[in-house]
């Protein structure tokens, strides 16, 4: 994993110019504006809140669009002009694929509605954050499966992480998810180590800009309800925060999968 992240900052470092302008127009840009949308959606009717539900999806495309292609530099099969064709020509696959993973982690979650309903417990006043009095068995039941739902998913993530590169250099769709789980065979754990402490990192700094900057601002422009200039700024920050750690993903798991590849290729041969 070392090597990985040595060839991940070294990229990172080389192509700086490269980069960044994808990675202002397709993190930056998109983050700032949603980070005001949860203010937005205070007091607003049901036509603005489509409206920001519906840009929500936009962004998360403009986004996917942004990693594939970052991930096509990375992978060195594309210059700066031409991982945007690549990244254009990915995006239905790599959308399949990302909503097949969602699908699977959402009938994951599934079973906690279903006990809760089975238990007589009232699912449209939890949805209306309504306080239902839970029982200590019920109540326990779910935090231990929640708790071990978040390792499964974790897993899951680590034996599938490569399927984006996957799927930008092999041009597969559904086959790259079989193809990554064959790739990370072997690596699960130590991947899964590197998911936590980059996930930990990336909120901390995420989570210290929006209370330091938060603060700062507040004072200087004060705050209110609904979208104000402290927040405005605030998610500016935020998201400038968020875009560094953004770029990071894509370019590892180009190299990840760039060093399992070699791995394997060695492997065969050494096995032949």
């Amino acid at each position: 994993m070392s090597i990985v992240w040595d060839r991940t900052a070294e990229f990172l470092s080389d192509n700086i110019a490269a980069v960044l302008p994808i990675a202002l127009l397709t993190f930056f840009v998109p983050a700032s504006i949603q980070g005001n949308f949860a203010a937005a959606m205070t007091g607003a009717g049901e036509g603005l809140k489509i409206v920001l539900y519906v840009l929500q999806l936009v962004f998360a495309l403009v986004s996917l669009w942004g990693s594939l292609a970052i991930t096509a530099m990375a992978l060195d099969i594309a210059t700066e002009r031409s991982a945007a064709n690549i990244a254009t020509r990915r995006l239905v696959p790599a959308l399949i694929v990302s909503i097949v993973m969602v699908v699977v982690a959402s009938a994951l979650v599934l079973p906690v509605p279903g006990i809760l309903a089975f238990n007589g417990y009232d699912m449209a006043a939890m949805a209306r954050n309504e306080d239902v009095n839970m029982s200590t068995g019920v109540a326990g039941f779910i935090v231990l499966y929640l708790l071990a739902l978040v390792f499964v998913i974790v897993w899951l993530i680590a034996r599938l992480i490569v399927a984006t590169p996957v799927v930008v250099r092999e041009s597969r769709v559904l086959s790259a998810l079989g193809e990554s789980w064959r790739l990370t065979r072997g690596s699960a754990l130590r991947i899964v180590g590197v998911i936590i402490l980059f996930a930990i990192v990336s909120w901390v700094a995420a989570l210290a800009a929006k209370t330091v900057f938060g603060s700062i601002f507040a004072l200087v422009a004060g705050n209110g309800d609904g979208v104000t200039l402290s927040s405005v700024m605030t998610s500016i920050v935020v998201a400038a925060v968020q875009s560094a750690f953004m770029v990071i993903p894509p370019v590892f798991t180009a190299k990840l999968y760039l060093a399992l590849t070699a791995a394997r290729f060695r492997q065969t041969e050494a096995d032949a």
